[in-house]
This record gives C-alpha cells, structure tokens and sequence, in this order.
C-alpha cells in the first residue's frame, strides 16, 4: 500500500529544522548554512557511484517516489499575496522532482508546469484531502513530505506521516523552528526504528507503532 515517506530531514543537536528569518539570502534562516553538507557530499557521491551510510539514506528517499509535498515556507521566500508569479520555486527551470508537488499556501495562484516533468499545484486544503490528491497523482508509489517543519508537524499532528527520517548534525542553534513543537500527542504513535550514526550526521528513522 502506499505511504506518505519524510526524508532528509536536517536538524541540528537542540531540535532545530529551519533558521530565523527565512528570506532569499537565507532560504534556511539564519543560521542554518551548512546544516546541509552532509546531504550535499552524499548527493556528489551518489552521482559518483560511491557508497556509504549518508549515502544508502539519500538514495531511499528517490525511491519509489511518485509526487511530492511542501509548504510555501519550502517553495520561496516570499509571505502573504503573491507580489507576482514569476517565481517558480529555488530550483531553476528543471526542479529535481520530476512529479506533481502539492504547495500548502493560503495564496492561491495557478499550477506551474516546468521542465522535467515537474507540476507545482497550490492548495489551501486540509492535509487530508492533500495528501489523497498526491496519493491519485503518484500512481501507486508512494508520496513525499518535503518541509518546512510547519508543514512535517501538520502531517504528524493528523497521524499521517508512514515514516520519518531525521538527520541529526552535531550543531547548536539555539533559536529557529524545532521540529518536534506543537505536536500534542501526534508523535505517540510513532517508534525509533533505526538509529545510525556516520562521521556527519546521526540517521534516526521513526515509522508507525
């Protein structure tokens, strides 16, 4: 059956998933450049045919993976109404998805085609009617759950995130967006299933009781 996948999910010691202060000079916040090298090395070594535990987690989260799910936070920089549609997401005009991505935003505008085969769709829908609309798009494989964290806690808060891989870096932040706030009870019907440890980043894959 079809699952709702999160991977590579980078936080930091304190539980942090995203800086301060998310504008164009920081597409992460402030504070959180870098947190990212260890996923960006496994990608060159994944291209390059080398191995590794970095590089074995990357590699599942392009498996079997057939659309995809955001928030604004993760699209662009930009807050409230749309100032116009020119921007089309960080990625340049070929985005690494290559599938229908769902946008969460209280801004509607019209889908964005790119090349690829990449569609953005925005949505201001319930995370459950989302998610059935990405299960239909992808065919029978499974969907997706990129960021920000607002977006992941959403998800979580419904109970309907199948499994979450987190990257634990060995960084102090001290501010920005923790991951596991707000969360109520949306995390007590989950487990640790893997916890596994490279010279980069701790790997922690939580999945359903």
């Amino acid at each position: 059956m079809p699952e709702l996948r999160v991977h590579n999910i980078t936080v930091s010691v304190d539980g942090y998933a995203a800086g301060p202060r998310q504008r164009l000079e920081h597409p992460l916040g402030e504070g959180f450049e870098g947190m990212h090298e260890w996923m960006f090395a496994a990608m060159r070594d994944l291209a390059d045919g080398k191995g590794g535990i970095d590089v074995e987690y990357v590699g599942r989260g392009e498996e079997n993976i057939g659309a995809t799910i955001m928030g604004r936070n993760m699209f662009g920089p930009q807050r409230g109404p749309w100032e116009d549609e020119s921007w089309t997401g960080w990625w340049g005009p070929n985005p690494p998805y290559h599938n229908d991505v769902f946008v969460h935003t209280h801004h509607l505008r019209p889908s964005v085609a790119m090349e690829g085969g990449t569609t953005f769709h925005f949505t201001d829908e319930p995370p459950e009617t989302v998610l059935a609309r990405a299960f239909e798009a992808a065919a029978g494989k499974d969907v997706r759950l990129g960021g920000g964290p607002a977006t992941v806690q959403q998800y979580l808060r419904a109970g309907l995130i199948d499994e979450l891989h987190l990257a634990i870096v060995p960084r102090l932040l001290g501010r920005g967006e923790r991951l596991f706030d707000n969360l109520g009870d949306g995390i007590d019907g989950y487990r640790v299933a893997e916890l596994v440890g490279s010279p980069t980043a701790t790997h922690a894959r939580l999945v359903r009781r």
